[in-house]
């Protein structure tokens, strides 16, 4: 049975993930997510497009790439 990753090294993964997801969003769609009121659901569709990118592709692919590491 492999151990869990440190919390440290779960938390860059997860900031090395969302960090260019959220700023390739904002690039590509920033001027449509800015006429969204009120901001709460601007965060929610944002968040709603970024949550199921990590979980279901983005994360999963960057545990695999960088398991050796994620192990020590």
């Amino acid at each position: 049975m492999q151990k869990a990753p440190k919390k440290w090294k779960m938390a860059v993964l997860v900031w090395i993930a969302i960090y260019p997801t959220i700023t390739l969003l904002f690039a590509l769609l920033g001027e449509h997510f800015a006429r969204i009121e009120p901001l709460p659901l601007r965060t929610l569709l944002i968040t709603g497009m970024v949550v199921p990118m990590m979980v279901f592709l983005i994360i999963p692919v960057l545990q695999k790439v960088l398991r050796e590491w994620m192990g020590r």
